[in-house]
């Protein structure tokens, strides 16, 4: 059996998805930018995607702007907010420890460019409070970034009070919405969101579209690439017409049937946290409450992850250890050490990140093999040696 359980990284793309790409290869084929016909053919099915987009999101087409990706819109989004700062003399940024490093790392350029930065600190439960971002707040604070929900432990932030608490105060609000787009309600207006990243790939569009939102009047976007006038000036290059047609007709899908996904995840996520919780020494990352649908995060101690994938992997289970982006990094999760969990046990981390295409049997299988392999790595292990005979002393 082969369980793909690596849905945080990138999902499949929907028979939607891909039904309504295809004729936009070869029969809706033209530039957009085109004045002739085959080019307005293509530019109404840019017109049209921009629109499902800014329905589901409750603004306005033209607060839409197309990108390649989550990574790019939280780029332009960040440098927009922080230009516009920078010109009212306001250059203090307030964001998380554990962002996806596209925040992250914009946020250290933008340090050496003399911006100062507050990284709040997260709590164990991995949801922040509005009483930080509240006490955070500076006279020159120009922007607060704040993930929806968390890329390797799921846990949803309080989103709309941080917002109400932004526009009180008069400070911009962005939030990465990558991971929640799709899986959580999100009402840009309701929620005081000024500017909002999401990624087609992980609701089931294609890979390399992207969406950032920006609330009319809000910020002057700053252009990251530079070239033609697409995307009202803000974002040159020919649009991918393809890509974009798919990525709102899942996104449509998606938010169509997301009470039935949720419901259907959440019975096989906490079926994953209730079997998996009951191997010795293992700990839930983030509180179960505020927990997107499909996410589980746990550290084993006394084990390495990278291991540990190896191993589901060959009993036909994918997964991973923490954030895609990062696979590649010896380096625990910086999102685990936020936590407040020591080098060694972050090292043993495995998330299972779930899609509404998971069967109740996948999972059964996964709890079937999961234990014997974390069992065969410790009786191999030294480290593991030396917690058991009480060299070492059990963190968890």
């Amino acid at each position: 059996m082969r369980v793909y359980a690596d849905n945080a990284a990138t999902t499949a793309v929907s028979d939607t998805a891909l039904a309504a790409m295809l004729p936009c290869f070869q029969e809706f084929y033209g530039n957009p930018s085109s004045l002739h016909t085959v080019g307005q053919q293509a530019s109404e099915k840019l017109s049209l995607a921009r629109q499902v987009f800014a329905k589901r999101l409750n603004c306005e087409p033209s607060e839409i702007t197309f990108t390649s990706g989550g990574s790019e819109a939280d780029n332009q989004a960040l440098r927009s907010a922080a230009a516009a700062g920078a010109k009212k003399g306001k250059k203090h940024i307030i964001s998380t420890k554990f962002e996806h490093h596209a925040i992250l790392h914009t946020l250290e350029r933008l340090e050496k460019e003399g911006f100062e930065i507050t990284l709040l600190e997260i709590p164990k439960s991995g949801v922040i409070s509005p009483e930080q971002v509240r006490a955070a707040l500076r006279p020159d604070t120009c922007l607060v970034s704040v993930m929806f929900a968390n890329n390797e432990i799921g846990t949803i932030q309080p989103i709309p009070e941080i917002g109400k608490l932004c526009r009180e105060t008069g400070v911009l609000f962005h939030t990465d919405a990558v991971q929640a787009a799709g899986h959580l309600r999100i009402d840009v207006k309701a929620m005081d969101i000024d500017m909002l990243s999401l990624s087609a790939h992980k609701f089931h569009g294609p890979k390399g579209v992207g969406v950032l939102y920006v609330r009319k009047g809000c910020v002057p976007l700053v252009n990251v690439i530079c070239g033609g006038a697409q995307e009202r000036g803000k974002r040159a290059g020919t649009e991918n017409i393809p890509g974009i047609v798919g990525a709102a007709a899942a996104f449509d899908e998606s938010c169509a049937n997301m009470e039935k996904n949720a419901a259907k995840m959440t019975a096989l996520r906490d079926k994953l946290i209730d079997g998996l919780t009951k191997v010795p020494h293992s700990i839930l990352n983030g509180e179960r409450e505020h927990r997107l649908p499909g996410n589980v995060n746990l550290c084993f101690e006394g084990i390495e992850g990278e291991s540990l994938l190896l191993l589901l992997d060959q009993k036909g289970v994918c997964a991973s250890s923490g954030s895609a982006c990062t696979s590649g990094s010896l380096d625990p999760s910086h999102v685990l050490l936020a936590l407040g969990l020591p080098h060694e046990v972050a090292h043993g981390s495995l998330r299972l990140s779930l899609s509404e295409y998971n069967t109740e049997e996948e999972i059964d299988h996964i709890l079937a093999v999961t234990p014997g392999i974390v069992e065969y790595l410790r009786n191999i292990s030294p480290v593991w040696d030396e917690l058991e005979h009480g060299q070492r002393k059990h963190v968890i």
